[in-house]
């Protein structure tokens, strides 16, 4: 699941009161694509299911819906991103609740896809590695409006700073919370890391958690780690 997803999940529940999503296994994604999912069925059933913005998950959902099982779930309408799904013989997936009236489109989060991130482990670049010199104290000129920073240096900072406020719960602990704190690199973010944060997070009552920048990461692991910048992981975590 990475930022692309979730951030689809965010704009879907923007849309509705309860957000279902669901989840279909990887049989079912090898035969509409011919290709197998990155992360197995149980993975990817872990990672949406902790994703704040899902309430409800429905496990092993055929690629394309079934309006019958739509109708059972009392779902109003499907949300799904600007590009066209279309099933293993061309057709588009989507076409019966688009007919109905029950279909809502959400932007697509540039700059980045699984795709791009495959492409960083097999072609070893580093070019996604954040820039040193970029001035931290700038993010909240960079988040709430112009600045004269130079924009090509900063255009993808500052599209992950505006991010990085949608995604915040903006929750602060109260006085007689216990505070956690761990940290980590959390590099492609994945179900063992979410299982590791639900423990954490059983022992307190408020958790901090701290995400190590590309350079340490890089000192410690090498070759072209961290795979996600800190950006990316930030908003994983």
């Amino acid at each position: 699941l990475q930022i692309g997803h979730a951030n689809a999940l965010r704009q879907a529940k923007m849309l509705c009161d309860v957000s279902v999503v669901g989840v279909s296994t990887d049989e079912e994604v090898y035969r509409a694509k011919g290709v197998l999912p990155v992360m197995n069925t149980e993975e990817r059933y872990t990672a949406v299911e902790g994703c704040k913005w899902v309430d409800e998950m429905v496990k092993d959902v055929p690629y394309a819906p079934d309006m019958r099982m739509i109708d059972e779930l009392n779902i109003d309408f499907i949300v799904h991103g600007e590009d066209v799904a279309v099933d293993q013989d061309g057709n588009d997936v989507y076409a019966a609740a688009k007919a109905q009236g029950r279909f809502k489109i959400i932007k697509r989060t540039e700059g980045v896809s699984t795709t791009d991130l495959v492409g960083r482990m097999l072609l070893m670049t580093k070019e996604h590695h954040t820039d040193r010199d970029i001035d931290e104290s700038k993010i909240h000129e960079l988040s709430t409006g112009p600045s004269n920073l130079d924009p090509k240096t900063n255009v993808k900072f500052l599209t992950t700073s505006r991010k990085i406020i949608q995604f915040s719960s903006n929750r602060v602990p109260k006085d007689t919370d216990v505070i956690g704190y761990t940290d980590g690199s959390f590099d492609l973010f994945h179900a063992g890391h979410i299982s590791f944060l639900k423990k954490c997070r059983a022992q307190c009552d408020f958790l901090i958690v701290g995400v190590h920048s590309d350079d340490v990461v890089n000192k410690h692991r090498g070759s072209n780690y961290p795979i996600m910048n800190v950006h990316e992981r930030v908003l994983s975590v």
